[in-house]
């Protein structure tokens, strides 16, 4: 039977930690490394309810793409939500292995589930930020060519917003037909020099501010923010894939209770 350090090895070889970004705090950052595994949830986020899910289901082990600790902890107790879930992991003896934006530069992940998402073909990388230990290029964000060139940003939205279940699309239209399509699971609103660099037309992220909207605009290029969550959940449904495939003997389970957190009205 794997333990969970096994299992932390088997991800840090398909997006290696080491290549996370200085902010980040990916990694093994919760529980028992020769822990015996037989039930992993996968998550987007650990929550409360997504612990709970867990215990219930008799899981050693949760794999999530959002860190569970991302800022310092000074003390771990039932005062925050961070220490409710922290304690709640630690009572039920269960770990977690967060992989962020480590699976969102790294080939197969992140991104490149939302290209195929949203039908993309020719995928290649937004921008490549270097090279891993096994040669393999990493960066955030990829580009591809629309499954339908032509259509207008507006058909476009509707079309991102049926395949990735978002709550709403926010979108700026520049005029231009969709062909080019550059994409950015979560928060890349900053990348809109690389999205133009690329000869993109259209570009889907999330957590647009408005000054960057207005930025688009100026710059001739379509701007679409489909939602942190449905941009990113992409991957979830691979990761049950690929743990499922690579330790037979492991259940793993996708996250029943993790949806997205806002409704739009």
């Amino acid at each position: 039977m794997p333990k969970v350090v096994n299992i932390c090895q088997f991800i840090d070889a398909f997006s290696p930690f080491k290549i996370q970004e200085d902010f980040d705090n990916a990694g093994f950052l919760v529980g028992r490394r020769h822990q015996e595994v037989t039930k992993i949830l996968v998550s987007l986020d650990i929550t409360r309810e997504v612990v709970e899910e867990a215990a219930q289901l008799g899981a050693q082990l949760i794999v999530a793409h959002h860190p569970v600790i991302f800022h310092p902890v000074k003390w771990i107790t039932d005062g925050t939500p961070t220490g409710e879930i922290l304690l709640a992991l630690i009572e039920n003896r269960i770990a977690a292995i967060c992989a962020h934006t480590n699976l969102d530069a790294a080939r197969g992940g992140v991104n490149d589930c939302l290209a195929e998402a949203l039908e993309l073909t020719e995928i290649g990388q937004l921008q490549q930020a270097g090279v891993d230990d096994q040669g393999r290029p990493y960066g955030i964000g990829r580009v591809g060519t629309v499954h339908r060139p032509g259509q207008s940003a507006g058909e476009y939205a509707a079309f991102v917003k049926e395949r990735l279940g978002s709550a709403c699309v926010r979108c700026v239209s520049s005029g231009k037909p969709v062909r080019r399509v550059a994409v950015g699971g979560g928060a890349c609103g900053s990348m809109l020099g690389d999205v133009i660099a690329q000869g993109c037309d259209t570009f889907v992220t999330a957590d647009v501010k408005y000054d960057q909207f207005l930025e688009a605009k100026a710059l001739g290029l379509n701007l679409l923010d489909a939602g942190h969550f449905p941009t990113e959940n992409v991957v979830c449904g691979p990761w049950v894939r690929w743990l499922s495939e690579t330790f037979q003997d492991v259940e793993v389970r996708l996250s029943e209770v993790h949806k997205e957190v806002y409704k739009s009205v």
